[in-house]
């Protein structure tokens, strides 16, 4: 008999306040449980509360945020919704650390970047360095931002 077939994708609502970045950790851990993914859990959980953390210190009360985790055959994408229309800038290509190589080049221009060294710009260099790939874009209710991780190879166990 063959096993149905992984679910590839998960949709998460996620309770506006303080319990929402422990609620997301969870999810997207149990999601690529459940998606049979292979990316890095640990690396996933930290850098999906990074994203829950940016949407509650933008969104309003009443607003909704949406953790989405999706397996595709290179990796997996997570994103978080939420209703603030203001796109986060400073995503995109992954960065490069100070000190060992160019400078960041994080914008402080419009959206919620925050320059190199500035507080609260942290979790853009961990979800830049970290991720695979990273962007933001516009949603018919907000936006979305994303990370990407790949798929690790797994080991066999003897």
């Amino acid at each position: 008999m063959q096993e149905p077939p992984a679910p590839t994708t998960w949709h998460i609502a996620l309770p506006y306040g303080a319990t929402a970045v422990p609620v997301a950790r969870a999810m997207v851990r149990t999601a690529l449980q459940d998606l049979r993914a292979t990316a890095d859990r640990t690396t996933a959980q930290l850098l999906t509360a990074e994203l829950v953390a940016n949407a509650l210190k933008h969104a309003r009360a009443g607003d909704s945020i949406e953790l989405v985790v999706e397996r595709g055959p290179a990796g997996c994408l997570v994103e978080v919704h939420d209703g603030d229309p203001a796109l986060v800038e400073g995503l995109g290509a992954p960065a490069v650390v100070e000190g060992l190589g160019e400078p960041l080049g994080l914008s402080s221009g419009g959206g919620h970047a925050a320059a190199p060294g500035a507080a609260g710009g942290r979790g853009l260099l961990l979800i830049r360095s970290l991720s695979s790939a990273s962007g933001c874009r516009a949603t018919a209710g907000g936006k979305a931002v994303w990370f990407t991780l790949p798929e690790q190879r797994r080991t066999p166990r003897h």
